[in-house]
C-alpha cells in the first residue's frame, strides 16, 4: 500500500472525458484548483466532476484550492516579446500602460515595487532566466542594467533577490477566490507568498466567515517565509515547499537543504508537508520521467513528505495518467527503504491532549507488536494525523462519518479514509464492525492483530481515550 500520497492539479487536460476518472484510478489522492489560471466557473465546473468521478469509485479525494497571491508580474509588449541584451539598459515603470510594453521600458502589476527596490539590488525576472541590476530608481520608474539577456515576453514574473517585497499575501480577488473556494467544497485553501503567520491567521479568520473548517496549507516561496517557518507552519494545518519562486529568492543551490528542513520541521510541528513544482516536469511533453526527476521524487519520499504534488503535468500535459502511474510506482518503491519502525520515540514529550497521548501510544505498540493494521475512529482526523507523524510501516486507516475528514486526512501520509458511520452501528458491536471493513478490503484475516482506537463517547470531538489490541476472528463471527 502507497503511502505518500500524490497531488495533481486539474486543467485543461484533465476536462477530457474519462481522464479524471482515470488519473483516481492511478492513485490521485488529492486535486489542486490553481487560481492563477482559468475562471471561477472553470474551478466549480472540475469540482463537480472530481466529486462524481470520486464517487463513481468509492473515492473521498481532498479537494485543495491554490489561491493566486500577490504575483508580481511585468504588463505586456505592444509589439510582442523583445530580446535583451547583456549591458542593455530596461526601465520597469510602474505608471506605464498596461500594453505600452517595448525594447526599453514595461510596465508591471505591482505598483509598489519602485517603493520595494533600492539602487543595487537584483531582480530577476521568469524564474531568474533574465536578470537586471536596478541601477537607480526615479519615481514610479527603476532604471535597471541587464546582467543575463534572453527573450522577454508577457506577464512574466518579477522577484527580488534575497526577498523583502511587501505585497500582502491575500489580495482582493484572493479573497474573493477564497469565498468561491469556499462555496464549491474546496477541503484545503493554499496561501501564496506568506511572510508571517498573521497571514495565515488573516486567512483563517476570512474560511470561518465564510462557515467553512477548510484547512490551510501555507505555501513557503518567499525568502522571508524561511525565516518566519515555525511560526508560520504552527499557524496553518501543513505547508507546500514551492520551489519555484522559493528557488528563485533564495537561490537553487540552497533548495535541497531547505526543503529537508521544512519537511523535519512540519513532521515536528505535527502538520502536513507537500513538496511542489517541476518534479515530473518533463513529463509535460513526453511519457517517461528523466531519471533526476525520479530521484527527485524519491528523496522527497525519503525525507518524509506527505505528498508530492504535480502542476502543468497533468493540467496542461499530453500524459497525465502515465504521469500519476509513474511517480506512484517511484514512491512505492522509494517508501521500502525508508527508515519505518526506527520511530521518533518522543519519551521525553509531554502531550497536553489524551487523543495525542493515545496516537503516539498506538504507534509505539504497533512498531513493537506484530500488527497488521492500526484503525481510528475519528471524527476530525486529529487523532490520525499525530499518527502519521510517527514512522511506521503499518497501514492506518481513519474511520469517519464525516465526509470532509475522510477527504482531509488523504492528504496524511500513510493513512487511508474509510466511511464508517457508528450511529448506524450498535455500541456493542463497533469493534466487529471496524475488523469487518478492514477484512471487506482484504488488509486483514483470520488471525491478524490490530490496534483500535477510540473514545467511550463515540461521535465526540476530540473524545479518543482508548486502544486496544483484537485479533481478527474473536469479533468478526458476531458480525451480522
Amino acid at each position: 500500500m502507497r503511502r505518500t500520497k500524490i497531488v495533481a492539479t486539474l486543467g485543461p487536460s484533465t476536462d477530457k472525458p474519462k481522464v479524471l476518472a482515470n488519473l483516481i484510478s492511478a492513485g490521485l489522492d488529492a486535486a489542486r484548483l490553481n487560481y492563477s489560471h482559468g475562471t471561477r466557473n472553470d474551478h466549480a465546473k472540475r469540482a463537480r466532476s472530481l466529486r462524481r468521478a470520486a464517487k463513481s469509485q468509492n473515492r473521498e479525494i481532498a479537494l485543495i484550492a491554490d489561491l493566486q497571491g500577490p504575483k508580481i508580474r511585468l504588463e505586456r509588449f505592444h509589439s510582442g516579446p523583445i530580446h535583451l541584451e547583456e549591458g542593455d539598459e530596461f526601465i520597469i515603470d510602474a505608471d506605464l500602460k498596461a500594453d505600452a510594453g517595448d525594447e526599453h521600458h514595461v510596465g508591471v502589476t505591482y505598483k509598489a515595487l519602485p517603493r520595494d527596490v533600492h539602487e543595487g539590488d537584483t531582480l530577476l525576472v521568469d524564474d531568474g532566466r533574465i536578470i537586471l541590476k536596478v541601477e537607480h530608481v526615479d519615481g514610479n520608474a527603476i532604471e535597471t542594467v541587464v546582467l543575463l539577456g534572453g527573450e522577454l515576453s508577457n506577464n512574466k514574473g518579477v522577484n527580488r533577490e534575497g526577498g523583502g517585497l511587501s505585497a500582502k499575501a491575500l489580495t482582493h480577488k484572493d479573497r474573493q477566490d477564497l469565498k468561491h473556494a469556499v462555496g464549491i467544497g474546496a477541503d484545503y485553501i493554499a496561501v501564496s507568498f506568506p511572510r508571517t503567520a498573521k497571514d495565515i491567521h488573516d486567512a483563517r479568520r476570512l474560511i470561518e466567515k465564510a462557515g467553512s473548517n477548510a484547512g490551510i496549507i501555507a505555501k513557503i516561496e518567499r525568502a522571508e517565509a524561511i525565516e518566519h517557518a515555525e511560526e508560520i507552519i504552527r499557524a496553518a494545518d501543513g505547508i507546500m515547499i514551492a520551489r519555484g519562486d522559493l528557488g528563485v529568492e533564495i537561490g537553487d543551490s540552497r533548495l535541497p537543504p531547505v526543503q529537508k528542513q521544512l519537511i523535519d520541521l512540519a513532521r515536528h510541528c505535527h502538520r502536513i508537508v507537500i513538496t511542489a513544482t517541476q518534479m515530473m516536469e518533463s513529463m509535460i511533453e513526453h511519457p517517461m520521467p528523466t531519471r533526476a526527476e525520479v530521484f527527485d521524487v524519491a528523496n522527497a519520499v525519503l525525507d518524509g513528505t506527505d505528498a508530492v504534488m504535480l502542476s502543468a503535468e497533468t493540467s496542461i500535459g499530453k500524459y497525465p495518467e502515465k504521469t500519476i502511474e509513474a511517480m506512484a510506482r517511484i514512491c512505492r518503491e522509494s517508501e521500502k527503504e525508508w527508515p519505518d519502525n526506527q520511530a521518533e520515540l518522543l519519551l521525553d514529550a509531554t502531550f497536553g491532549r489524551v487523543d495525542q497521548a493515545i496516537a503516539m501510544s498506538t504507534i509505539y505498540c504497533a512498531n513493537r507488536i506484530k500488527v497488521t493494521a492500526i484503525a481510528a475512529l475519528t471524527e476530525t482526523g486529529a487523532t490520525t494525523k499525530w499518527m502519521s507523524r510517527i514512522r511506521t510501516d503499518i497501514p492506518i486507516f481513519a474511520l469517519s462519518g464525516v465526509t470532509e475528514t475522510l477527504r482531509k486526512v488523504n492528504l496524511y501520509r500513510g493513512v487511508q479514509p474509510i466511511a464508517f458511520d457508528i450511529s448506524d452501528v450498535d455500541y456493542t458491536e463497533v469493534t466487529a464492525g471496524v475488523l469487518e471493513q478492514l477484512r471487506k478490503r482484504g488488509v486483514v484475516d483470520h488471525g491478524d492483530k490490530v490496534i483500535i482506537t477510540k473514545g467511550d463517547m463515540l461521535g465526540h470531538i476530540g473524545g479518543t481515550n482508548g486502544m486496544k489490541i483484537v485479533t481478527v476472528g474473536d469479533f468478526v463471527e458476531h458480525v451480522a
